[in-house]
């Protein structure tokens, strides 16, 4: 199990990046947008680095549902390595079978 510190740090942020998903996506398609006045780009950077840190998408760490474990996680299930193989060998997770050959 991971540390609950780090466990509940990501869930606040997690909270942050959607708070200000809406704000964040607008400005950067503003300073990606080729079209504007270079002054305009810049401005909307400017105001994107006075977002807080934390309300970037980059800074969510992906982590196990069920342990935190923040290393060998399958996306496809949300569980690190150690529970997924767990979960398929009781037959927990429907279509995952054990390879055999």
């Amino acid at each position: 199990m991971a540390k609950l510190s780090s466990v509940n740090k990501n869930e606040k942020r997690r909270k942050m990046v959607a708070k200000y998903a809406p704000k964040y996506a607008k400005l950067k398609a503003i300073a990606n947008d080729e079209s504007l006045d270079e002054s305009e780009r810049l401005i909307a950077r400017l105001k994107m680095a006075e977002l807080p840190r934390n309300g970037n998408p980059t800074r969510i760490r992906n982590r196990c549902e069920l342990t935190g474990r923040p290393r060998g996680y399958y996306r496809k299930f949300r569980l690190a390595r150690v529970m997924l193989r767990d979960l398929a060998n009781k037959g927990l997770i429907p279509g995952v079978v054990k390879s055999s050959w």
